[in-house]
C-alpha cells in the first residue's frame, strides 16, 4: 500500500511568523495535534505539535495573562529537522521510520511542496484495516517450520473448509529460528473444523488453544 492512499491531503498549515496564539486556536478548533510550518512556496520548513505549544505557553487557559508568551512567532518553537515522506513511499516503510524515530506524524512532500500528512493514528487505522480486525471473524495462529511452502499448505487447509481469509501475517518465532508463526484472520465465527484439520495434519495451533484439546 502506498502512502498516497492513506495520507490526509487537506492539511492545515501555518507560517513561521504566525503566533503561538493562532496555533492554539487552530488546534482547538480543528482538533489536531500537528501543524506543518510552510514558507510562501508551500515548502515544509518546520513542524509544531500540541506538546510544543504547551511547553511554550504553559498557562494556555489563562491567555490574557500571558500575552507576551502566546504572541511569539512559531519560528521560535518549531522543530526544523523534519522527516518527510513521498506519496509513493510504501506504508510499511514509513511505519518503520515512525517506530525508529519515535515521531507522531510525517509531512508528505512532492517536489519539495507539501501534499499531505500521515499521523500515527492513520497508521493504526490502516493496520486495523489490513489485518481485518475491524471485520467479524476468527483469529488463528499456527506455528510452522521455517521452510518454503508452509503458508501454501496451511492456507490450503483453510480453503478446504471454505473459510475466507481476511488477512495473513507472518512473523518469527521468538523461541526458535527454525519456526515461524502464521496468523490468519478468517471469515468464520466457528473455526473449530479448521483447527481440528490443522492439528490432524500435524500443525501446532497456538490460538485458539481450547481447554481439553491438545495442540
Amino acid at each position: 500500500m502506498l502512502v498516497e492512499q492513506i495520507m490526509k491531503k487537506d492539511v492545515t498549515t501555518l507560517g513561521p511568523e504566525d503566533t503561538i496564539r493562532t496555533a492554539i486556536r487552530i488546534m482547538r478548533e480543528k482538533k489536531i495535534r500537528h501543524l506543518p510550518i510552510v514558507n510562501e512556496q508551500k515548502e515544509v520548513i518546520g513542524l509544531v505539535t500540541d506538546r510544543d505549544v504547551k511547553e511554550a505557553a504553559p498557562s494556555i487557559f489563562q491567555e490574557n495573562r500571558h500575552e507576551e508568551e502566546i504572541n511569539k512567532p512559531l519560528r521560535l518553537i518549531m522543530k526544523s529537522a523534519i522527516i518527510t515522506g513521498h506519496p509513493l513511499d510504501f506504508v510499511e516503510e514509513i511505519a518503520s521510520v515512525f517506530y525508529e524515530h519515535h515521531i507522531g506524524c510525517m509531512p508528505i512532500t512532492k517536489e519539495k511542496k507539501l501534499v499531505g500528512i500521515v499521523t500515527e493514528t492513520d497508521l493504526l487505522y490502516t493496520l486495523v484495516e489490513l489485518t481485518g480486525a475491524n471485520q467479524p471473524g476468527s483469529h488463528i495462529e499456527v506455528k510452522v517450520p521455517n521452510k518454503t511452502g508452509m503458508l501454501y499448505e496451511v492456507s490450503g487447509i483453510i480453503r478446504k473448509h471454505n473459510a475466507n481469509v481476511h488477512s495473513v501475517l507472518v512473523y518469527p518465532d521468538k523461541d526458535s529460528e527454525q519456526h515461524k508463526i502464521l496468523v490468519f484472520r478468517v471469515k468464520t465465527m466457528n473455526p473449530m473444523k479448521v483447527i481440528e484439520e490443522l492439528k490432524k495434519q500435524g500443525h501446532t495451533v497456538l490460538w485458539p488453544n481450547m481447554p481439553g484439546i491438545s495442540s
